[in-house]
């Protein structure tokens, strides 16, 4: 069963006595941001995991089901599965080492114009997978499952918010996505 990193945007943080119901039912392998003041708690918060599904559409909605469900009051607002990554993820992901792609970004390794980082922060870059793969050639056959899967699911999470008369059952959302993603993706 292939493995899948994505991340969901959640209507607030969790607070630390959240954690323990959201860990039994993920056997800790979501990790989510956290407040300990409830002035926070209009803040968005996060969710991210590396999760095992049948597709990509079976996987997210089980983490939303296990976000949504231990934590009362918490809404999934999207879904992201394009994931940022460190220069560690990348070498791990491409098989080089942390310094060949430090020598990438750099332009002194490969045809130079590596894709910019995505996000800078206190020293700290992350980059979209997305564009660093398609950089180093790399096939990855779950990022073409990816954007129509995301697009239908963060539709399907907007029209839960706004009208949720009329969105369909999860389960309903993850059949129509498993026939369709082979034919468009």
């Amino acid at each position: 069963m292939p493995s899948y990193d994505f991340a969901l945007i959640l209507s607030r943080p969790l607070y630390e006595e959240e954690l323990d119901p959201l860990w039994h039912r993920t056997q800790g392998r979501v990790t989510v941001s956290i407040i300990t003041e409830p002035q926070h708690a209009d803040r968005p918060g996060n969710a991210s995991c590396t999760w095992e599904g049948n597709t990509l559409a079976e996987a997210i909605m089980e983490v939303v089901a296990h976000v949504e469900t231990a934590a009362e009051g918490v809404r999934v607002r999207q879904v992201e599965v394009d994931p940022l990554l460190t220069i560690r993820d990348i070498a791990d992901r491409v098989g080089r080492t942390p310094d060949f792609v430090r020598m990438s970004i750099t332009g002194a390794r490969g045809p130079g114009g590596f894709p910019p980082a995505e996000l800078s922060t206190a020293g700290h870059r992350l980059w979209r997978w997305s564009k660093v793969a398609e950089w180093f050639g790399v096939d990855d056959h779950l990022l073409v499952e990816a954007k129509p899967t995301a697009q239908a699911i963060n539709g399907w999470l907007a029209l839960r918010d706004v009208v949720p008369s009329v969105a369909p059952k999860p389960e309903d959302v993850t059949s129509a996505l498993n026939a369709v993603i082979p034919h468009v993706a």
